[in-house]
Protein backbone atom coordinates (compact mmCIF):
# COMPACT_ATOMS: atom_id res chain seq x y z
CA UNK A 1 0.00 0.00 0.00
CA UNK A 2 1.42 3.25 -0.94
CA UNK A 3 2.82 5.49 2.16
CA UNK A 4 0.70 7.79 3.63
CA UNK A 5 -2.50 5.79 2.54
CA UNK A 6 -2.65 5.16 6.22
CA UNK A 7 -3.58 8.34 7.13
CA UNK A 8 -6.68 8.03 6.54
CA UNK A 9 -8.75 6.60 9.09
CA UNK A 10 -12.61 5.06 9.51
CA UNK A 11 -13.25 8.18 11.73
CA UNK A 12 -11.77 10.47 8.36
CA UNK A 13 -14.28 8.87 5.71
CA UNK A 14 -17.04 8.65 8.08
CA UNK A 15 -16.61 12.51 8.32
CA UNK A 16 -17.07 12.55 4.90
CA UNK A 17 -19.65 10.44 4.24
CA UNK A 18 -22.25 11.25 7.37
CA UNK A 19 -24.30 13.83 5.33
CA UNK A 20 -25.02 10.83 3.29
CA UNK A 21 -25.64 8.30 5.60
CA UNK A 22 -28.27 10.76 7.14
CA UNK A 23 -30.01 11.64 3.11
CA UNK A 24 -29.60 7.53 2.60
CA UNK A 25 -31.17 7.24 5.80
CA UNK A 26 -33.95 8.76 5.60
CA UNK A 27 -34.56 7.55 1.25
CA UNK A 28 -33.89 3.68 3.48
CA UNK A 29 -37.08 5.08 5.52
CA UNK A 30 -39.00 5.19 2.55
CA UNK A 31 -37.81 2.24 1.11
CA UNK A 32 -38.39 0.03 4.14
CA UNK A 33 -41.47 1.42 4.76
CA UNK A 34 -42.87 0.34 0.69
CA UNK A 35 -42.17 -3.07 1.34
CA UNK A 36 -43.38 -3.91 4.69
CA UNK A 37 -46.49 -1.76 4.01
CA UNK A 38 -47.42 -4.34 1.38
CA UNK A 39 -50.67 -5.16 2.92
CA UNK A 40 -51.71 -1.86 4.80
CA UNK A 41 -51.27 -0.29 1.13
CA UNK A 42 -54.07 -2.84 0.02
CA UNK A 43 -56.18 -2.17 2.46
CA UNK A 44 -55.95 1.61 1.54
CA UNK A 45 -56.40 1.06 -2.08
CA UNK A 46 -59.19 -1.36 -1.21
CA UNK A 47 -61.03 -0.87 2.04
CA UNK A 48 -64.11 -2.33 1.41
CA UNK A 49 -62.74 -5.88 0.18
CA UNK A 50 -60.18 -7.00 3.28
CA UNK A 51 -60.57 -10.37 2.70
CA UNK A 52 -58.89 -10.28 -0.46
CA UNK A 53 -55.10 -9.58 -0.41
CA UNK A 54 -54.80 -8.88 -3.66
CA UNK A 55 -50.85 -10.60 -4.19
CA UNK A 56 -50.69 -9.72 -7.96
CA UNK A 57 -51.77 -5.99 -7.97
CA UNK A 58 -49.12 -5.72 -4.95
CA UNK A 59 -46.38 -7.99 -6.43
CA UNK A 60 -46.58 -5.60 -9.47
CA UNK A 61 -46.04 -2.24 -7.58
CA UNK A 62 -43.34 -3.72 -5.66
CA UNK A 63 -41.54 -5.48 -9.03
CA UNK A 64 -42.38 -1.46 -10.36
CA UNK A 65 -40.53 -0.37 -7.07
CA UNK A 66 -37.24 -2.69 -8.08
CA UNK A 67 -37.33 -2.88 -11.64
CA UNK A 68 -37.43 0.64 -12.30
CA UNK A 69 -34.54 1.71 -10.45
CA UNK A 70 -32.25 -1.55 -12.06
CA UNK A 71 -33.36 0.15 -15.79
CA UNK A 72 -32.54 4.08 -14.87
CA UNK A 73 -29.31 2.44 -12.51
CA UNK A 74 -28.06 1.50 -16.10
CA UNK A 75 -28.08 5.15 -17.33
CA UNK A 76 -27.02 6.71 -13.89
CA UNK A 77 -24.32 4.59 -13.79
CA UNK A 78 -22.85 5.64 -16.91
CA UNK A 79 -23.31 9.72 -16.16
CA UNK A 80 -21.74 9.05 -12.51
CA UNK A 81 -18.57 7.83 -14.63
CA UNK A 82 -18.59 10.52 -16.49
CA UNK A 83 -20.04 13.88 -14.24
CA UNK A 84 -20.13 14.96 -10.90
CA UNK A 85 -21.77 12.33 -8.21
CA UNK A 86 -22.46 15.43 -6.18
CA UNK A 87 -24.73 16.68 -8.56
CA UNK A 88 -26.01 13.40 -9.67
CA UNK A 89 -26.92 12.86 -6.06
CA UNK A 90 -28.95 15.79 -5.28
CA UNK A 91 -30.81 15.89 -8.49
CA UNK A 92 -31.72 12.05 -7.09
CA UNK A 93 -32.53 13.50 -3.85
CA UNK A 94 -34.96 15.96 -5.00
CA UNK A 95 -36.79 13.13 -7.37
CA UNK A 96 -37.11 11.04 -4.70
CA UNK A 97 -38.44 13.28 -1.88
CA UNK A 98 -41.11 15.42 -3.80
CA UNK A 99 -42.49 11.40 -5.00
CA UNK A 100 -42.90 10.52 -1.71
CA UNK A 101 -44.32 13.72 -0.48
CA UNK A 102 -46.84 13.25 -3.19
CA UNK A 103 -48.08 9.99 -2.01
CA UNK A 104 -49.35 11.67 0.48
CA UNK A 105 -52.63 13.10 -1.18
CA UNK A 106 -53.53 9.63 -2.67
CA UNK A 107 -57.14 9.27 -2.53
CA UNK A 108 -58.13 6.64 0.43
CA UNK A 109 -60.58 3.95 -1.32
CA UNK A 110 -59.95 4.82 -5.09
CA UNK A 111 -59.43 1.31 -5.68
CA UNK A 112 -57.50 0.73 -9.03
CA UNK A 113 -57.48 4.83 -9.44
CA UNK A 114 -55.21 4.93 -5.99
CA UNK A 115 -53.44 1.96 -7.51
CA UNK A 116 -51.95 3.89 -10.47
CA UNK A 117 -51.43 6.66 -8.35
CA UNK A 118 -49.29 4.56 -6.22
CA UNK A 119 -47.82 2.66 -9.20
CA UNK A 120 -46.94 6.37 -10.73
CA UNK A 121 -44.31 7.62 -8.36
CA UNK A 122 -43.67 4.67 -6.69
CA UNK A 123 -41.89 4.15 -10.24
CA UNK A 124 -40.97 7.71 -9.98
CA UNK A 125 -39.16 6.99 -6.73
CA UNK A 126 -37.77 3.70 -7.80
CA UNK A 127 -36.10 5.17 -10.92
CA UNK A 128 -34.04 7.58 -9.10
CA UNK A 129 -32.87 4.99 -6.55
CA UNK A 130 -31.10 3.75 -9.84
CA UNK A 131 -28.41 6.28 -9.09
CA UNK A 132 -27.92 6.05 -5.35
CA UNK A 133 -25.99 2.40 -5.14
CA UNK A 134 -23.57 3.13 -8.09
CA UNK A 135 -22.95 6.64 -6.59
CA UNK A 136 -21.95 5.20 -3.15
CA UNK A 137 -19.86 2.82 -5.06
CA UNK A 138 -18.09 5.09 -7.00
CA UNK A 139 -17.49 7.64 -4.17
CA UNK A 140 -16.38 5.01 -1.85
CA UNK A 141 -13.88 3.73 -4.42
CA UNK A 142 -11.88 7.55 -4.25
CA UNK A 143 -12.62 8.02 -0.45
CA UNK A 144 -11.92 4.88 1.75
CA UNK A 145 -8.90 3.08 1.76
CA UNK A 146 -9.19 -0.36 0.49
CA UNK A 147 -7.96 -1.99 3.66
CA UNK A 148 -11.01 0.08 5.14
CA UNK A 149 -13.48 -0.90 2.72
CA UNK A 150 -15.37 -4.26 4.83
CA UNK A 151 -15.78 -1.87 7.39
CA UNK A 152 -17.08 0.98 5.39
CA UNK A 153 -19.69 -0.85 3.57
CA UNK A 154 -20.95 -2.40 7.21
CA UNK A 155 -21.25 1.03 8.65
CA UNK A 156 -23.26 2.08 5.40
CA UNK A 157 -25.22 -1.10 5.67
CA UNK A 158 -25.71 -0.60 9.94
CA UNK A 159 -27.30 3.40 8.48
CA UNK A 160 -29.49 1.66 6.08
CA UNK A 161 -30.66 -1.43 8.22
CA UNK A 162 -30.99 0.45 11.04
CA UNK A 163 -33.54 3.56 9.06
CA UNK A 164 -34.92 0.60 6.87
CA UNK A 165 -36.83 -1.30 9.85
CA UNK A 166 -36.92 2.35 11.73
CA UNK A 167 -39.01 2.89 8.62
CA UNK A 168 -41.48 -0.12 9.13
CA UNK A 169 -41.76 0.89 12.80
CA UNK A 170 -42.62 4.64 12.26
CA UNK A 171 -44.85 3.49 9.12
CA UNK A 172 -46.43 0.54 10.40
CA UNK A 173 -47.78 3.05 13.77
CA UNK A 174 -49.02 5.39 12.02
CA UNK A 175 -50.67 3.31 9.26
CA UNK A 176 -51.91 1.87 12.23
CA UNK A 177 -53.25 5.08 14.14
CA UNK A 178 -54.58 5.84 10.39
CA UNK A 179 -51.52 8.90 9.69
CA UNK A 180 -50.74 7.28 6.84
CA UNK A 181 -50.51 10.53 4.68
CA UNK A 182 -48.60 12.22 7.55
CA UNK A 183 -45.77 9.52 7.08
CA UNK A 184 -45.61 10.26 3.26
CA UNK A 185 -45.19 13.97 4.10
CA UNK A 186 -42.91 13.78 6.43
CA UNK A 187 -40.46 11.33 4.73
CA UNK A 188 -40.35 13.59 1.41
CA UNK A 189 -39.54 16.56 3.30
CA UNK A 190 -36.39 14.59 5.19
CA UNK A 191 -35.44 13.36 1.82
CA UNK A 192 -35.43 16.77 1.16
CA UNK A 193 -33.18 18.13 3.68
CA UNK A 194 -31.03 15.50 3.48
CA UNK A 195 -30.30 16.53 0.07
CA UNK A 196 -30.10 20.01 0.97
CA UNK A 197 -27.22 19.27 3.89
CA UNK A 198 -25.38 17.07 1.32
CA UNK A 199 -25.24 19.55 -1.11
CA UNK A 200 -24.04 22.49 1.64
CA UNK A 201 -21.76 19.95 3.28
CA UNK A 202 -19.47 17.63 0.57
CA UNK A 203 -16.99 18.18 -2.21
CA UNK A 204 -16.90 16.56 -5.51
CA UNK A 205 -13.08 14.16 -4.87
CA UNK A 206 -10.82 12.65 -7.17
CA UNK A 207 -11.67 10.06 -9.09
CA UNK A 208 -9.00 7.03 -8.98
CA UNK A 209 -6.99 8.62 -5.67
CA UNK A 210 -7.04 5.33 -3.71
CA UNK A 211 -5.84 3.01 -6.42
CA UNK A 212 -2.11 2.10 -5.20
CA UNK A 213 -0.95 2.57 -8.39
CA UNK A 214 -1.99 6.26 -8.71
CA UNK A 215 -1.97 7.71 -5.36
CA UNK A 216 1.37 9.28 -5.52
CA UNK A 217 0.67 11.15 -8.68
CA UNK A 218 -2.67 11.70 -8.05
CA UNK A 219 -1.12 14.07 -4.72
CA UNK A 220 -0.30 16.67 -7.70
CA UNK A 221 -3.21 19.03 -8.01
CA UNK A 222 -2.64 19.64 -11.54
CA UNK A 223 -3.23 15.82 -12.47
CA UNK A 224 -6.35 14.73 -12.55
CA UNK A 225 -7.43 10.97 -13.39
CA UNK A 226 -9.23 11.58 -16.99
CA UNK A 227 -9.44 8.24 -19.02
CA UNK A 228 -12.75 7.35 -20.08
CA UNK A 229 -13.59 3.24 -20.16
CA UNK A 230 -14.14 2.31 -24.39
CA UNK A 231 -15.63 -0.89 -25.64
CA UNK A 232 -12.24 -2.76 -25.73
CA UNK A 233 -11.11 -1.94 -22.43
CA UNK A 234 -14.69 -2.99 -21.20
CA UNK A 235 -14.38 -6.50 -23.18
CA UNK A 236 -10.92 -6.48 -21.18
CA UNK A 237 -11.90 -5.21 -17.79
CA UNK A 238 -15.71 -5.10 -16.99
CA UNK A 239 -16.42 -8.83 -18.98
CA UNK A 240 -14.20 -10.39 -16.96
CA UNK A 241 -15.11 -13.74 -15.59
CA UNK A 242 -15.56 -13.03 -12.50
CA UNK A 243 -17.44 -9.82 -12.84
CA UNK A 244 -19.82 -12.41 -14.90
CA UNK A 245 -19.92 -14.44 -11.83
CA UNK A 246 -21.05 -11.37 -9.36
CA UNK A 247 -23.61 -10.41 -12.74
CA UNK A 248 -25.48 -13.69 -12.89
CA UNK A 249 -24.85 -14.84 -9.24
CA UNK A 250 -26.98 -11.53 -8.50
CA UNK A 251 -29.77 -12.56 -9.60
CA UNK A 252 -30.67 -15.82 -8.34
CA UNK A 253 -29.39 -14.21 -5.13
CA UNK A 254 -32.14 -11.68 -4.98
CA UNK A 255 -34.75 -13.58 -6.51
CA UNK A 256 -34.97 -15.37 -3.21
CA UNK A 257 -34.12 -12.72 -0.86
CA UNK A 258 -37.17 -10.50 -1.95
CA UNK A 259 -39.25 -14.02 -2.26
CA UNK A 260 -38.57 -14.62 1.40
CA UNK A 261 -39.34 -10.64 2.49
CA UNK A 262 -42.75 -10.80 0.79
CA UNK A 263 -43.79 -13.96 1.52
CA UNK A 264 -43.08 -13.70 5.15
CA UNK A 265 -44.85 -10.46 5.67
CA UNK A 266 -47.71 -11.70 3.55
CA UNK A 267 -47.50 -15.35 5.78
CA UNK A 268 -47.95 -13.29 9.26
CA UNK A 269 -50.16 -10.52 8.64
CA UNK A 270 -53.06 -12.61 7.09
CA UNK A 271 -55.47 -14.93 8.60
CA UNK A 272 -54.94 -16.96 11.12
CA UNK A 273 -51.85 -15.73 12.36
CA UNK A 274 -52.73 -11.58 12.17
CA UNK A 275 -49.60 -10.44 13.39
CA UNK A 276 -49.68 -6.51 13.34
CA UNK A 277 -47.26 -4.46 11.09
CA UNK A 278 -45.86 -2.38 13.74
CA UNK A 279 -46.08 -6.10 16.06
CA UNK A 280 -43.39 -7.08 13.08
CA UNK A 281 -41.77 -3.88 13.14
CA UNK A 282 -40.70 -4.21 16.85
CA UNK A 283 -39.88 -7.64 16.25
CA UNK A 284 -37.33 -6.47 13.34
CA UNK A 285 -35.83 -3.79 16.13
CA UNK A 286 -35.48 -6.58 18.25
CA UNK A 287 -33.80 -9.70 16.36
CA UNK A 288 -33.05 -8.26 12.98
CA UNK A 289 -31.38 -5.19 14.13
CA UNK A 290 -29.06 -6.65 16.43
CA UNK A 291 -28.33 -9.16 14.40
CA UNK A 292 -27.26 -7.12 11.51
CA UNK A 293 -25.15 -5.18 13.93
CA UNK A 294 -23.19 -8.22 14.80
CA UNK A 295 -22.39 -9.23 10.91
CA UNK A 296 -21.77 -5.41 10.33
CA UNK A 297 -19.50 -3.93 12.91
CA UNK A 298 -17.81 -7.24 13.95
CA UNK A 299 -17.88 -9.99 11.05
CA UNK A 300 -16.76 -6.90 8.59
CA UNK A 301 -13.85 -5.93 10.72
CA UNK A 302 -12.69 -9.46 10.62
CA UNK A 303 -13.84 -10.15 6.76
CA UNK A 304 -10.84 -6.89 6.46
CA UNK A 305 -8.23 -8.58 8.25
CA UNK A 306 -8.98 -11.96 6.69
CA UNK A 307 -8.59 -10.24 2.75
CA UNK A 308 -6.10 -7.98 4.05
CA UNK A 309 -2.96 -10.15 2.66
CA UNK A 310 -4.67 -12.26 -0.49
CA UNK A 311 -8.31 -10.58 -1.30
CA UNK A 312 -9.56 -14.00 -2.59
CA UNK A 313 -10.26 -14.93 0.66
CA UNK A 314 -13.37 -12.68 0.64
CA UNK A 315 -15.34 -14.81 -1.82
CA UNK A 316 -15.97 -18.69 0.53
CA UNK A 317 -17.19 -16.08 2.80
CA UNK A 318 -20.15 -14.86 0.46
CA UNK A 319 -20.49 -18.46 -0.05
CA UNK A 320 -21.16 -18.93 3.10
CA UNK A 321 -23.08 -15.68 3.17
CA UNK A 322 -25.28 -17.01 0.77
CA UNK A 323 -26.12 -20.57 1.88
CA UNK A 324 -26.22 -19.68 5.78
CA UNK A 325 -28.45 -16.16 5.94
CA UNK A 326 -30.63 -17.40 3.22
CA UNK A 327 -31.62 -21.01 4.62
CA UNK A 328 -31.68 -19.94 8.11
CA UNK A 329 -34.07 -16.94 7.13
CA UNK A 330 -36.29 -19.98 5.13
CA UNK A 331 -36.56 -21.78 8.08
CA UNK A 332 -38.91 -19.29 9.35
CA UNK A 333 -41.97 -21.23 7.56
CA UNK A 334 -42.11 -24.77 8.98
CA UNK A 335 -42.28 -23.21 12.47
CA UNK A 336 -45.02 -24.29 14.44
CA UNK A 337 -47.19 -20.50 14.85
CA UNK A 338 -49.82 -20.07 16.99
CA UNK A 339 -52.90 -18.58 15.33
CA UNK A 340 -53.69 -15.16 16.89
CA UNK A 341 -56.87 -12.81 16.58
CA UNK A 342 -56.45 -9.38 14.75
CA UNK A 343 -56.61 -7.80 18.54
CA UNK A 344 -53.89 -10.72 19.72
CA UNK A 345 -52.16 -9.73 16.78
CA UNK A 346 -51.22 -5.91 17.87
CA UNK A 347 -50.26 -6.66 21.81
CA UNK A 348 -46.25 -6.88 21.75
CA UNK A 349 -46.48 -8.09 25.58
CA UNK A 350 -48.38 -10.89 24.56
CA UNK A 351 -46.49 -11.91 21.36
CA UNK A 352 -43.67 -12.39 23.26
CA UNK A 353 -44.62 -14.63 25.75
CA UNK A 354 -45.37 -16.74 22.39
CA UNK A 355 -42.16 -19.74 22.54
CA UNK A 356 -42.14 -19.74 18.69
CA UNK A 357 -41.52 -16.24 18.54
CA UNK A 358 -38.20 -16.58 20.00
CA UNK A 359 -37.58 -19.16 18.31
CA UNK A 360 -37.71 -17.31 15.16
CA UNK A 361 -36.03 -14.13 16.74
CA UNK A 362 -33.07 -16.38 16.55
CA UNK A 363 -33.03 -17.52 13.38
CA UNK A 364 -34.08 -14.02 12.62
CA UNK A 365 -30.64 -12.49 14.42
CA UNK A 366 -28.47 -15.52 13.03
CA UNK A 367 -29.91 -14.73 9.33
CA UNK A 368 -28.71 -11.30 9.60
CA UNK A 369 -25.76 -12.07 11.18
CA UNK A 370 -24.16 -14.58 8.32
CA UNK A 371 -26.57 -12.42 5.69
CA UNK A 372 -24.78 -9.37 6.37
CA UNK A 373 -21.10 -10.53 5.02
CA UNK A 374 -22.40 -10.86 1.49
CA UNK A 375 -22.41 -7.24 0.80
CA UNK A 376 -19.24 -6.69 2.88
CA UNK A 377 -17.85 -8.68 0.73
CA UNK A 378 -18.77 -8.55 -2.15
CA UNK A 379 -18.77 -4.48 -2.78
CA UNK A 380 -15.12 -4.57 -2.24
CA UNK A 381 -14.19 -7.58 -4.98
CA UNK A 382 -16.34 -5.81 -7.53
CA UNK A 383 -14.51 -2.49 -6.71
CA UNK A 384 -10.97 -4.17 -6.85
CA UNK A 385 -11.68 -5.70 -10.73
CA UNK A 386 -12.39 -2.58 -12.47
CA UNK A 387 -11.08 0.71 -12.95
CA UNK A 388 -11.91 3.49 -11.70
CA UNK A 389 -14.18 4.96 -14.67
CA UNK A 390 -15.93 1.82 -14.60
CA UNK A 391 -17.13 2.03 -10.54
CA UNK A 392 -20.56 3.21 -10.98
CA UNK A 393 -21.79 1.39 -14.48
CA UNK A 394 -20.61 -2.10 -13.10
CA UNK A 395 -22.34 -1.60 -9.92
CA UNK A 396 -25.47 -0.33 -12.20
CA UNK A 397 -25.18 -3.35 -14.37
CA UNK A 398 -25.07 -5.55 -10.82
CA UNK A 399 -27.98 -3.36 -9.41
CA UNK A 400 -29.77 -3.94 -12.84
CA UNK A 401 -29.86 -7.81 -12.39
CA UNK A 402 -30.41 -7.48 -8.84
CA UNK A 403 -32.94 -5.38 -9.40
CA UNK A 404 -34.67 -7.82 -11.91
CA UNK A 405 -34.29 -10.59 -9.33
CA UNK A 406 -35.83 -8.42 -6.90
CA UNK A 407 -38.84 -7.82 -8.91
CA UNK A 408 -39.21 -11.59 -10.10
CA UNK A 409 -39.58 -12.80 -6.55
CA UNK A 410 -42.94 -11.22 -5.78
CA UNK A 411 -44.21 -11.64 -8.89
CA UNK A 412 -43.12 -15.05 -8.63
CA UNK A 413 -44.30 -16.04 -5.03
CA UNK A 414 -47.53 -14.18 -6.12
CA UNK A 415 -48.18 -16.80 -8.92
CA UNK A 416 -47.11 -19.58 -7.07
CA UNK A 417 -49.27 -18.76 -3.97
CA UNK A 418 -52.36 -18.88 -6.53
CA UNK A 419 -51.31 -22.15 -8.03
CA UNK A 420 -50.45 -23.58 -4.93
CA UNK A 421 -53.83 -22.43 -3.45
CA UNK A 422 -51.57 -20.00 -0.84
CA UNK A 423 -49.87 -22.89 -0.03
CA UNK A 424 -46.44 -20.74 1.60
CA UNK A 425 -44.41 -24.25 2.39
CA UNK A 426 -44.23 -25.48 -1.52
CA UNK A 427 -43.36 -21.57 -2.37
CA UNK A 428 -40.61 -21.42 -0.25
CA UNK A 429 -39.03 -24.55 -0.85
CA UNK A 430 -39.50 -23.74 -4.78
CA UNK A 431 -37.62 -20.51 -4.39
CA UNK A 432 -34.80 -21.86 -2.45
CA UNK A 433 -33.93 -23.49 -5.68
CA UNK A 434 -32.21 -20.10 -6.46
CA UNK A 435 -29.49 -20.82 -3.57
CA UNK A 436 -27.98 -23.61 -5.84
CA UNK A 437 -26.70 -21.38 -9.07
CA UNK A 438 -24.73 -18.59 -6.76
CA UNK A 439 -22.84 -20.47 -4.44
CA UNK A 440 -21.53 -22.66 -7.34
CA UNK A 441 -20.26 -19.65 -9.23
CA UNK A 442 -18.56 -18.01 -6.68
CA UNK A 443 -17.06 -21.13 -5.68
CA UNK A 444 -15.49 -21.52 -9.61
CA UNK A 445 -15.02 -17.75 -9.40
CA UNK A 446 -11.67 -18.38 -6.46
CA UNK A 447 -10.24 -19.35 -9.71
CA UNK A 448 -10.09 -16.41 -11.79
CA UNK A 449 -10.24 -13.90 -9.36
CA UNK A 450 -6.68 -13.53 -9.58
CA UNK A 451 -5.76 -13.46 -12.91
CA UNK A 452 -8.66 -10.54 -13.02
CA UNK A 453 -7.36 -8.60 -10.31
CA UNK A 454 -3.93 -8.56 -11.54
CA UNK A 455 -5.02 -7.12 -15.13
CA UNK A 456 -6.66 -3.97 -13.69
CA UNK A 457 -3.29 -3.11 -11.72
CA UNK A 458 -1.44 -3.68 -14.75
CA UNK A 459 -3.46 -1.45 -16.43
CA UNK A 460 -3.18 0.98 -13.56
CA UNK A 461 0.64 0.85 -13.51
CA UNK A 462 0.64 1.86 -17.24
CA UNK A 463 -1.95 5.16 -16.79
CA UNK A 464 0.28 6.32 -13.59
CA UNK A 465 3.01 6.07 -16.41
CA UNK A 466 1.45 8.37 -18.24
CA UNK A 467 0.25 10.16 -15.83
CA UNK A 468 3.59 10.91 -14.33
CA UNK A 469 4.64 12.25 -18.06
CA UNK A 470 1.64 14.78 -18.05
CA UNK A 471 3.43 15.89 -14.43
CA UNK A 472 7.36 16.11 -16.18
CA UNK A 473 5.74 17.96 -19.06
Amino acid sequence: MAKGKNTNSEKSFNRVFWPLYILNGFQSVAYGAMIVLVVPLALIIWPNDPADIHALEMGILYTTLSWSSSFAGLLFGRLIDKYSRKKIIIVISLFRGFSMFLLGFAVYGGEHGTWWYFFTFIALFGFFAGGSWPAINSLSNDIVPRDHRSRFFGIYQIVLNTTNIIGWLIATYLVQIGLWRVFFWGIGLFILLGGLIFAIHNEEPKRGVQQEELYHVLQDDSIEYDFQIDNGMMRKTMLSRTNVVALIEGIFTCILMSSLNFLILNYVQNPPYNLAPFSIGVFMVVFGLTGGLVGQIFLSRVSDKIAVKDPVRRLPIIVIAIIGGLVTFALFFFLPWVPLTPEQGKDIAYIMTIPTMWIMGALFFTSRSIFSLYIVNQSPIIQQINLPEAQGQIVSWNQFLEQFGRGIGPLLCGTLLVFTNTNYQITVLTVCLCIVPGAILWIVAMRWFPADRENIKTILAERAEILNSRKEG
